[in-house]
């Protein structure tokens, strides 16, 4: 993206109807791999759309044209209501601490991409810090979490540790569900509530687009229900 399109870069949530976004923000589908065992271990990119400045992506999930809206909302009478808090993050996340990590956890927010169940679980895994191996593990699934419920932070610094991404969007296919997840919203791309307000701008944030999330605009897991 070029500079003067990230600063242009955002997503408006409509009242009962898509997400319009602009910017010219990357599409692309971003395919769950898992391993024999169902666990989540990677992303794998998928198809990618042609690059386009604004679209509107479906946020009720009967579009005929999904990802992309075609006005079915309003036939359905979609209600979209946001429900989510605008609290930040951290206000809202319960914090674990660990040997030489911390992590904070806002449930709220799971998009049920699993990342963080391997190898004896994240919760557990991040006590375990002082061990090399458990502290990439944390490191990994917390980065992996799409929503950023889960965020790993290095206690040394004090900061969070997060994975680098161009602001970008990605739809999230679940392959072993067989279902369609959430919009990852990837690189501080600021949401912007019907009543004008924006979210807390974070690296990472997963949107509804089965439409069926009680916590709207973010994803709650439902669409694996």
């Amino acid at each position: 993206m070029k500079k003067t399109e990230r600063a242009s870069a955002k997503i408006e949530v409509s009242k009962d109807g898509p997400y319009l976004v602009g910017g010219g923000l990357p599409l692309s589908e971003q395919w769950i791999v898992t391993n024999a065992a169902g666990e989540s271990l990677e992303y794998r990119e998928e198809k990618k759309y042609p690059a386009q400045q604004q679209y509107a992506l479906c946020r009720c999930g009967q579009s005929a044209t999904k990802p992309f809206c075609d006005g079915t909302h309003k036939k359905v009478q979609f209600d979209g209501t946001e429900t989510a808090s605008h609290e930040p993050y951290l206000k809202q996340a319960d914090t674990i601490e660990g040997p030489t990590m911390r992590l904070t956890d806002q449930e709220d927010l799971c998009a049920f991409a699993r990342f963080c169940d391997p190898k004896g679980r994240i919760w557990n895994l991040v006590k375990e810090t002082d061990n090399p191996d458990a502290r990439r593990l944390v490191k990994h699934e917390a980065g992996h979490c799409p929503a950023g419920r889960l965020v790993a932070w290095d206690r040394a610094t004090g900061q969070p540790i997060e994975p680098k991404f161009e602001p970008s969007l990605g739809l999230i296919e679940d392959t072993d569900k067989k279902v369609s997840g959430p919009i990852w919203v990837r690189g501080g791309i600021p949401v912007v509530s019907t009543d004008g307000r924006t979210y807390e701008i974070r690296n990472r944030m997963a949107l509804c687009r089965c439409g069926r999330s009680d916590n709207k605009p973010f994803c709650n897991g439902s669409h694996a229900a």
